[in-house]
């Protein structure tokens, strides 16, 4: 299986880049979250100069974020940066949206949306509508500013099957965050239906043990933390999720908001969750990282154990295994790429 490598947007990310694409990495990734991290056209031109051959994705892209003209604009000219290596991933806004208060968009507005910019990207011209209005619209630079003849590789996030539909309809490549269950990646692949040689890409995190090493332990949820915490905030903010989760977990749940003095329904609760979302947990939150949702959402093993759950995932259709890590990023790239090259 291919790996790759995702951070948060910010200075320095051109040498990460780097380092990754000397260690043989497949895709160099950066989020798409405004309120919470640096902007990742921004960070992608840097790694676009700074490497030849890494893909370059941003996992993921909303319709909340930006309008269609500008976000093609924006890829069709990292793609004039970096010829054929650029990756869209596009979603819901699901973070991007509730870091702002705000629910993330609908699987139509994502499909439109979708379908606009991969006409806009392949130089065509698309419907745009606005405010009631619509217009025909195309890239209509000339020059060397933006690259219409490059394909670009497009990706629609899904957790579950709605938006793995949109992937059919799209014949684009699907994104998933800490989905590593087998079942669950045949049941997007079933859902997408059409037959595509289109890729399929899991962002996680990673922690290779070494004899005797507690997979629970402190390292161990320092390394993994930040996925589980992305579920927990989820579920912070929806009752109804977390009433499908476990005592255990809803335990949880129930701690990070007293912990951060909010209640499921404090308007402004976005304030107090997301603040370090996707960074190296604190200290004092690591009670909340659960043994089940790390052995769910993460990778945590000896190399043999990492190495048998990765070719599960592989025997499941998923093409590429994208890790974030947060504690070492450096040295983590390189135990990762030893485990898997």
């Amino acid at each position: 299986m291919r790996t790759g490598i995702v951070v948060p947007a910010r200075p320095g990310v051109d040498e990460l880049a780097a380092q990754a694409e000397e260690l043989g990495f497949s895709s160099f990734w950066v989020y798409d979250t405004p309120m919470l991290h640096g902007d990742p056209f921004v960070a992608l031109a840097l790694c676009a100069k700074a490497t030849r051959r890494i893909r370059l994705g941003i996992g993921v892209t909303s319709p909340a974020l930006r309008s269609a003209p500008a976000a093609a604009a924006a890829f069709a000219g990292l793609n004039a940066l970096a010829p054929g290596r650029v990756i869209c991933g596009v979603g819901t806004g699901n973070t991007a949206r509730r870091s702002l208060g705000l629910p993330p968009v609908t699987t139509s507005e994502l499909e439109t949306f979708t379908a606009t910019l991969q006409d806009l990207c392949a130089g065509r011209t698309a419907e745009y509508r606005e405010a009631g209005q619509a217009r025909d619209i195309r890239l209509l630079h000339t020059g060397g500013h933006v690259n219409t003849t490059d394909p670009i590789e497009f990706l629609i996030a899904a957790n579950g099957q709605k938006a793995a539909a949109v992937a059919g309809r799209r014949g684009t490549g699907l994104i998933s965050f800490g989905l590593l269950d087998p079942a669950a990646w045949h049941a997007l692949h079933q859902a997408r239906r059409q037959p595509t040689d289109a890729q399929s890409y899991v962002m996680t995190a990673l922690h290779v043990l070494a004899d005797g090493d507690d997979p629970h332990g402190d390292a161990a949820r320092d390394a993994t933390g930040h996925i589980v915490m992305s579920l927990l905030t989820f579920a912070a903010e929806n009752p109804a999720f977390a009433e499908r989760l476990g005592p255990e977990e809803r335990d949880a749940v129930h701690r990070l908001l007293d912990r951060r003095g909010i209640t499921a329904a404090t308007p402004s609760r976005h304030l107090a969750l997301y603040p370090g979302y996707l960074e190296r947990i604190a200290a004092a939150d690591r009670d909340l990282i659960l043994p089940s949702l790390m052995d769910a959402l993460t990778l945590v093993g000896t190399r043999d154990d990492l190495l048998g759950r990765i070719a599960a995932l592989e025997r499941a259709g998923v093409d590429e295994l994208v890790v974030q890590p947060v504690i070492d990023p450096a040295a983590e790239m390189a135990e990762l790429a030893k485990l898997t090259g």
